[in-house]
């Protein structure tokens, strides 16, 4: 008995009200980086829906960004955690979900980052686990600095984890940023700003209690979901 061929998945359009224009006149580069036509949509081939598949290599200890090669690294140690869905809120396992961050100083661990901030020779700032059967997934982590990033005068970026989403394929990637609740400098930030108002806060994680380990780290949940009119804000996503 001959196999059914595989159905490739139709494109889902984007949802409006949910993701930031390519060109926001506050966030400068985006007027540098922004398409001047029409996107064209390629449809995925089936190669590209189906493989390879991205379930590794991920080594014991990947999820804890906290442990260092000569020890812990420093800061408020904190749990990022939450669970993976698609638009009907099923939950999506074995996606791989990839962090990085900048440490407590605001530094990020990279040649270009210079700053006069302190590095961690503890902390790398990046971080990696596949979701469960229950489309979960848990970081334990550093709580990230502000940094001022040149934008405009006295621009500061708010505390932030990046995210990134694999599915079963490169071609299946999003990336997007979690922010803390209550930061003062969400006023002035334009990568947050330039998102429609009615989803900013599918950004922002929320303080758990429950979660959080006593005598060691508070918890923050941030929740992701992949498609559908709740979707998380993603990075350039239509682009």
């Amino acid at each position: 008995m001959a196999r059914p061929t595989p159905t490739i998945p139709p494109y889902a359009p984007v949802p409006d009200g949910t993701h930031a224009p390519l060109d926001f006149p506050g966030y400068k580069s985006t007027g540098l980086r922004a398409p001047k036509e029409q996107p064209v949509i390629l449809p995925h081939r089936l190669t590209e829906v189906t493989g390879p598949l991205l379930t590794g290599p991920i080594r014991p200890g990947d999820e804890d960004l906290t442990i260092g090669e000569h020890g812990e690294a420093q800061g408020q140690r904190i749990v990022v955690f939450g669970r993976v869905s698609d638009s009907d809120g099923r939950p999506v396992p074995d996606t791989l979900v990839e962090v990085w961050q900048a440490n407590a100083a605001g530094r990020y661990a990279h040649a270009w980052d210079n700053w006069p901030a302190p590095l961690d020779p503890n902390f790398t700032g990046g971080g990696r686990v596949l979701t469960d059967s229950h489309g979960d997934y848990s970081f334990t982590t550093i709580k990230p600095g502000a940094y001022p990033w040149g934008n405009h005068h006295n621009a500061w970026r708010p505390a932030h984890i990046h995210f990134s989403l694999f599915g079963r394929a490169f071609t299946q990637r999003l990336v997007t940023q979690m922010y803390f609740p209550d930061d003062p400098l969400f006023a002035q930030d334009p990568i947050y700003n330039s998102v429609p108002e009615g989803a900013r806060e599918r950004m922002v994680s929320t303080f758990d209690l429950d979660t959080t380990r006593p005598e060691w780290a508070l918890a923050f949940r941030f929740d992701i979901v992949l498609r559908g009119r709740n979707q998380t804000v993603f990075e350039e996503p239509h682009a």
